[in-house]
């Protein structure tokens, strides 16, 4: 069968979409890219957030207008998982619904969904790490590794647990033969991912020993990981970053907000004041490390007080990056049951200026970088000009430079020219493998 499968939502579900593609493939089905040409159309959801479930659905109904008339049409993902049965009601023509604890059964449920036996959707099967899951294809320059799923935390404001379940660890084993496996295929960046995972345990393997294991591996150049909890980032793990060659100098520490009363409201579990003494650790331990962050505005409750403290605390932490975003409600959570009073045109009103103010310290960060030389992983062309391209520095900075696309999977040094609050542009030099990062790039925090 001729398989076809776009994905929507984060790191997690475009490392599924992986996962999902291997299984087919061995199990005897052709991918192809257009879902014109495919026999089966497969569409990996995200419903963390309102505007991802919203295009998820308006893509469905799209497809079924472009696809065959004897083609299955079917939805994956955190949708599938939270919606289930109810989406074959909702999307007219849906024939296959796949949570994400039931992708080991896929194969099956597609091919009953093929015979027009029945239309599919499938119970829970709880507990899935997917240890035991296909090698994985083919493997990006820069490429991810999920080390964990769920999450134990509960945040009101969160949908993750209620979708992807309680936490559960993969095997050390599982983990490391995958990365090892994506550095054979070209992988020289690999970033391990979970909802949180400092909570990653392996019996008696942590996180920290985790990064250990995968740092010692031949031909792994930056190790990254994502996504991290300020209550479980321990000291152990701040050495690590500090000590490991191949770990990256980059911290990426959701705060959410920087009000004590919301950050109760959001089951946070943790106050402004702690949030910041841990930065502050972090910094102290691994010079030039980016710090960057998650921030919700407009949270229930949330009044001109709280908003400030937020932007108070962008301004003493002076953030690196951050993703930022308005409160919408999302069905299941505790903050569901609270009443969403914060206008929408306060949210945005608010988010503006969240936006603006990251903008000024994002760019204020990069000008330190002009005059100095940074070292780059090229990942491919920019989309600037074809006579150029781009790459991140260890601590994740966007650069782009003079450069054909064959340099693509090199390291490049760079003299920054020019920065704005989202890329450096510079000078390129020549290209160099390091077999281990260089002590000035570390200090640097480039």
């Amino acid at each position: 069968m001729r398989v076809y499968v776009e994905t929507y939502g984060c790191q997690m579900n475009e490392y599924d979409s992986r996962m999902i593609r291997s299984m087919l493939v061995a199990d005897g089905h052709t991918l192809v890219s257009e879902p014109e040409a495919a026999d089966a159309v497969l569409v990996n959801t995200c419903t963390v957030r309102e505007r991802a479930e919203g295009r998820a659905l308006g893509r469905l109904r799209h497809l079924r207008g472009l696809m065959r008339p004897d083609a299955v049409l079917g939805v994956v993902g955190c949708v599938a998982q939270q919606m289930g049965k109810g989406l074959l009601r909702r999307v007219e023509g849906l024939q296959l619904v796949i949570g994400t604890d039931q992708y080991s059964v896929l194969p099956t449920a597609l091919r009953r969904a093929r015979s027009r036996v029945t239309r599919v959707a499938t119970e829970t099967v709880p507990g899935q790490s997917y240890d035991d899951r296909p090698a994985p294809l083919a493997a990006s320059v820069c490429d991810f590794v999920a080390v964990m799923r769920g999450c134990d935390n509960f945040c009101s404001y969160c949908v993750v647990p209620h979708v992807r379940g309680r936490e559960r660890s993969r095997r050390l084993s599982s983990v490391i033969a995958e990365v090892e496996a994506l550095t054979r295929l070209g992988a020289r960046d690999v970033t391990l991912i979970g909802q949180n995972v400092n909570s990653y345990r392996d019996g008696d393997t942590d996180f920290p020993a985790l990064l250990e294991s995968a740092d010692a591996l031949v031909g792994i150049d930056r190790i990254r990981f994502a996504t991290s909890h300020p209550r479980d980032l321990s000291d152990r793990l701040i050495a690590a970053i500090a000590e490991l060659p191949s770990v990256c100098e980059h911290v990426h520490l959701p705060v959410q907000s920087g009000s004590d009363r919301v950050l109760r409201a959001m089951n946070r579990s943790y106050t402004r004041a702690q949030y910041v003494r841990l930065v502050g650790r972090i910094r102290e331990s691994v010079p030039g490390v980016a710090m960057t962050t998650d921030l919700i505005v407009g949270f229930p409750g949330e009044n001109e007080r709280d908003f400030e403290e937020t932007l108070s605390l962008m301004r003493e932490i002076e953030f690196d990056s951050a993703f930022m975003f308005h409160y919408s409600v999302r069905s299941g959570t505790a903050a569901s049951q609270l009443a969403d009073d914060v206008p929408r045109s306060t949210k945005l009103d608010r988010l503006e200026r969240v936006i603006d103010a990251q903008k000024q310290i994002s760019a204020r960060r990069n000008e330190r970088l002009v005059g100095r030389t940074v070292e780059i992983l090229v990942e491919g062309p920019s989309a600037r000009s074809a006579a150029t391209v781009f790459g991140r520095t260890r601590s994740g900075r966007t650069v782009v430079a003079p450069g054909p696309p064959d340099l693509t999977g090199e390291f490049l040094q760079v003299r920054v020219t020019a920065a704005s609050a989202w890329t450096l542009r510079g000078e390129a030099g020549l290209t160099e493998a390091p077999a281990v990062p260089r002590p000035a790039a570390r200090l640097d925090g480039t």
